[in-house]
């Protein structure tokens, strides 16, 4: 260890070169650790005293570098040559207000404009370089995000300061204005919308499958085999996805300020299936108080209801539905890598041999193993509704419909002869394709553009049945000799302008055009 001290110069440079030599005499190859807190300036004549211990001592490290000599190093290159840390500022956040905790660190307003993010690791200017340095790159793709200007010293570990004027987390919002409920929604969904539509180049990211892949790993030892199995297959059958996930989207990470909705806490960013963000959603406001609903206020600052209230609104507005099967749907989906995380992350924290955490990895467990006994895969698509066709879900099919037709300024006179072949279609599958058991049907809506159509896709794994093989009834015969049946596909093939259908891989696929 060698300590610089005042002023290195051509005046004394040949006194500092001789007193660094007879330290390090017989030891010669070591590593050399540079204290230079109390070091003022260094010249030339000074850089060069360096470069020679260097020659010696490939191994330095050169720390509590104070902001002037630090830009004179790294101007001249040698933060390139050799380890240098700068002197960092120290702050304290007693009293401070906490406006957000995430995975990594928590932050805490300083001031009236300016914010800090504590790490919880000690040693996190690695971590912090890789946030600020995300963070720049969400800006860049067009994701409002505060960066990071500073570096700072709390306590034992370090923080990134971020000037945030007058801004509030929308956990605040919500439990200071619930009359305000639908506007945060909105603007939260909207935002995370334009995350989702991000592509990120190759390589920018980290890739969040591969994090998921590990999670279905490590749950081999505490699952059915069975079940450990099928979690692995659904993770790994969910494909490439190059598209921007935040990793921990909730209340307190998105923030108003000055009418601008930002994203902070960026260190979670990945790509990803959108799945992968729901996960850690669904655990915020549901999974991780579930057992215990005072866990919401103590995070987030309001109550359960609000938490769960926020959360079926949000998935409504970003799966853009209110059926309620197609909410359900996703938010199951979401539920399987949620507990998932949860009973990784506590086993890992030694939750095995705390009785409260015991109890709550039993639940977790339990309610994982349900929803992997009735989940076949964990992709979704905001335009598909799978559900058991039973005639008794007609509404909720036609109001999945009509929202994408809605959504698409659909002429009224179309929407209503679309709601007529959809329900002869729908009825018939309920009705024959099963029988005498039930089974589960999906209606697919795509919208296309130029010229504008709709486009209906249902598939069932019923009994293979052509229904346009059958030929149109007569029309002009007496009512009382023509056959029953075949009224609705007719109507459908009306009404609609191409109907098709095809057998493909155990599935009735059958499909209904409709120019706009």
């Amino acid at each position: 260890m060698i300590r610089l001290n005042g002023k290195i110069d051509s005046n004394n440079a040949a006194e500092w070169e001789k007193k660094i030599a007879e330290q390090l005499e017989g030891y010669e190859g070591t590593s050399v650790e540079i204290d230079a807190s109390d070091l003022e300036y260094i010249s030339s004549a000074g850089l060069r005293v360096l470069l020679r211990i260097r020659k010696t001592h490939p191994q330095i490290r050169i720390f509590d570098v104070n902001p002037v000599v630090y830009e004179i190093l790294d101007t001249t290159g040698f933060t390139q040559m050799m380890e240098v840390e700068k002197a960092y500022r120290v702050i304290s956040i007693e009293g401070c207000e906490e406006i957000g905790r995430g995975a990594n660190g928590t932050i805490y307003r300083i001031d009236q404009d300016n914010v800090v993010k504590v790490y919880n690791n000690p040693e996190a200017l690695s971590d912090i370089q890789h946030e600020r340095e995300v963070a720049k790159l969400a800006l860049i793709l067009g994701i409002p995000t505060a960066i990071s200007y500073d570096v700072v010293k709390v306590g034992d570990s370090y923080g990134s300061v971020f000037e945030l004027l007058n801004a509030r987390s929308f956990s605040k919002i919500l439990a200071n204005e619930p009359e305000k409920m639908d506007w945060c929604v909105k603007e939260s969904v909207a935002l995370l919308r334009k995350i989702h539509s991000t592509r990120v180049p190759e390589g920018k990211l980290p890739d969040m499958k591969e994090k998921a892949l590990s999670w279905g790993e490590f749950m081999k030892d505490f699952l059915p085999e069975a079940s450990a199995s099928k979690l692995l297959s659904l993770i790994a059958e969910l494909p490439a996805d190059d598209h921007m996930i935040h990793g921990d989207y909730h209340t307190k990470n998105v923030m108003l300020q000055n009418d601008e909705v930002l994203l902070i806490d960026m260190d979670t960013l990945s790509v990803g299936n959108p799945i992968f963000e729901l996960a850690p959603m669904y655990n915020a406001y549901i999974g991780y108080t579930e057992m215990d609903h005072g866990q919401i206020f103590r995070f987030q600052g309001y109550d359960f209801e609000t938490g769960l209230t926020f959360w079926h609104k949000s998935l409504s507005e970003y799966l853009g539905t209110t059926s309620e099967i197609k909410i359900r749907e996703v938010e199951e989906k979401a539920g399987i890598l949620g507990y998932t995380r949860m009973i990784r992350s506590s086993i890992r924290h030694g939750g095995l041999e705390d009785e409260v955490s015991r109890k709550e990895i039993e639940f977790w467990k339990d309610r994982l193993l349900t929803l992997l006994d009735r989940t076949d895969t964990l992709l979704f698509s905001r335009d598909e509704l799978e559900l058991e066709a039973v005639a008794e879900n007609l509404p909720e099919v036609h109001t999945f419909v009509n929202e994408r037709l809605e959504a698409a300024d659909c002429p009224p006179n179309a929407r209503m002869q679309i709601d007529v072949a959809v329900e002869e279609i729908f009825i018939n599958i309920a009705s024959y394709a099963y029988a005498p058991e039930k089974g589960k049907a999906s209606v697919r809506v795509e919208i296309g553009q130029d010229p504008l159509t709709v486009t209906i896709t249902f598939v069932d794994h019923g009994v293979p049945y052509d229904p346009l093989s059958r030929e149109d009834p007569l029309l002009d015969v007496p009512a009382s000799e023509r056959e029953i049946g075949g009224l609705g596909i007719f109507l459908t093939k009306k009404l609609m302008d191409n109907v098709s259908y095809e057998y493909r891989d155990g599935k009735n696929i059958l499909t209904l055009k409709k120019n706009l």
